[in-house]
């Protein structure tokens, strides 16, 4: 379950008009900080931010399915429809919780040390081409906020 706080943060990133893609890094940036403060631990950066996304969609994130295998496109749309049941109040199972959270306090902490999410920053930019890479920049220096 997200914190409320993170919960207050995606809402007010949608009440803004910000993309879906925003409002769930909230649910990502949250993930990260549960990693690097030992709540539980992670096997890859990948594996942090999807257990953002998932958290996102659960909340209500209207986020696009991913590219990828199907089983991966299975399990946003069972996120989605979890996160339009949770309007209803169904509970998860505290035994499937539990477990979960106990493999993930097994796994280490360097998933989200800044060497490796740095690391999985320039990966993923290098699959989107310069030309991507290029517009994005040009869009950060419009949007950025006055110093």
């Amino acid at each position: 379950m997200p914190e409320q706080e993170t919960l207050e943060r995606a809402n007010e990133d949608k009440r803004e008009g910000k993309s879906t893609s925003t409002q769930a890094g909230e649910f990502v940036r949250e993930e990260i900080h549960h990693v690097r403060e030992g709540k539980h631990g992670a096997r890859s950066p990948q594996q942090a931010i999807a257990i953002g996304l998932s958290k996102a969609r659960r909340a209500g994130v209207k986020l696009k399915p991913p590219k990828g295998s199907a089983s991966l496109r299975k399990k946003a749309a069972q996120d989605r429809r979890a996160g339009a049941k949770r309007a209803s109040g169904r509970e998860t199972s505290a035994k499937r919780s539990r477990a979960v959270n106990g493999a993930l306090r097994r796994e280490s902490r360097n998933a989200a040390s800044h060497e490796a999410l740095s690391r999985q920053a320039k990966k993923s930019a290098a699959k989107r081409g310069e030309q991507s890479r290029r517009k994005a920049a040009a869009k950060a220096a419009r949007t950025r906020k006055a110093a």
